[in-house]
């Protein structure tokens, strides 16, 4: 089969969840021993002359992601491409077309939340009921989102296959550790510290988060700082309005977005990694952070206890005492500590890339069959 998959939104956001998904996707793909070819679609300003591998099979489009006009002119465009399949990892496949469509959907939080969607990402995903009915086969991320698509959309299961996603290799144990200092040093940390790895939003539950930290540090006496990763989403000015309330900035490190390498040092150095979201479609970081052998503490809520299992704390994500306590612990208890580092490392290497393109592949398969 000739398999084509949409990459154009993964160079305009290189380090967002979707790219990182569709990049290590296509890597592992292309990696396989198949009589399949896999190409890449790119955007004709892309570069991806920095992945060798990638950039000798990819085949470059003019129509830009997410453009208004789209749905005319890539299936134009895609005819020249001669595919038997489609693999859209960003949720909306072209609806004209003359191959099988496989579509990836992540999460629905533009459901759960559609305030938080800009007017121009509500055009983009509210086509999303359509997509489910266009698409021949449909990848979920976890079984939460699974469940999601059955009941909010209605798709029936047999149209669905769940295929996790993994970490990428470059997050592991770091041996040298005058490397994780230096990187430590950079961002004005000082061990013990906790962290967190995420986008700036409401679902994300941040305000609940400093409320724990700032009960970690006045009811239970523990000196630590808090170190935020990400960039600044919709309807963050809470974050910072709370932070002056709690007289937190001191302690609270807000470092914005941090390049994979330095990410990597972070895990390694923090004594957990902390995802408190009140949603998520899947839940990398946490993956990340076991993979590195951080413990990690979760919100029992959607995919997060499925991607963690019994190798994370998992906690009421509206109680922040319970949060506060659990923190305390894990920064106290060396036992404990060393306990979930050995449980994280083991679980994390039950996700692997390889596998999930193994399993991606024969759903390929499934659509090009579906579809005669």
């Amino acid at each position: 089969m000739r398999i084509g998959i949409d990459t154009r939104l993964a160079y305009y956001q290189r380090e967002g969840g979707i790219a990182q998904y569709t990049l290590r996707l296509t890597d592992a793909l292309i990696r396989l021993d198949s009589d399949d070819k896999i190409v890449p679609l790119l955007h004709r300003r892309d570069d991806c002359a920095s992945d060798e591998t990638r950039s000798r099979h990819a085949r470059k489009l003019f129509t830009p992601p997410h453009h208004r006009f789209e749905q005319w002119t890539l299936p134009i465009e895609l005819l020249t491409k001669r595919l038997d399949v489609l693999h859209s990892p960003d949720f909306i496949p072209p609806f004209r077309r003359t191959c099988a469509s496989v579509i990836t959907i992540h999460d629905l939080a533009f459901m759960h939340y559609p305030h938080l969607l800009t007017r121009e990402s509500a055009a983009y995903y509210g086509q999303v009921e359509r997509a489910v009915q266009s698409a021949q086969q449909i990848i979920a991320v976890s079984e939460a989102t699974k469940r999601d698509i059955v009941s909010l959309l209605g798709v029936r299961e047999e149209k669905l296959t769940v295929i996790y996603e993994a970490a990428d290799e470059r997050y592991r144990p770091l041996a040298d550790a005058m490397l994780v200092q230096s990187i430590v040093c950079r961002y004005q940390l000082t061990p013990p510290f906790i962290l967190f790895v995420g986008t700036l939003e409401p679902r994300k539950n941040l305000p609940m988060l400093l409320r724990a930290f700032h009960q970690l540090r006045e009811q239970y006496k523990v000196r630590a700082q808090l170190a935020i990763v990400g960039k600044r989403g919709w309807l963050s000015d809470d974050v910072g309005a709370l932070l002056d309330d709690l007289h937190l900035h001191e302690d609270v490190k807000l470092l914005g977005a941090v390049p994979s390498h330095e990410l990597v040092a972070l895990y390694n150095a923090s004594r957990c990694v902390v995802m408190p979201s009140l949603y998520e479609g899947f839940g990398l970081p946490p993956l990340e952070a076991m993979a590195c052998g951080t413990p990690v503490l979760v919100s029992n809520v959607s995919s997060l206890p499925e991607i963690v299992g019994d190798a994370g704390i998992c906690l009421n994500p509206y109680d922040s005492g319970v949060w506060a306590h659990a923190l305390a612990s894990i920064v106290a208890d060396d036992r404990l500590h060393r306990a979930l580092r050995h449980e994280g490392l083991r679980r994390a290497k039950q996700f692997s890339w390889a596998r999930a393109a193994s399993e991606t592949l024969a759903v390929y398969h499934k659509a090009v069959a579906n579809r005669r």
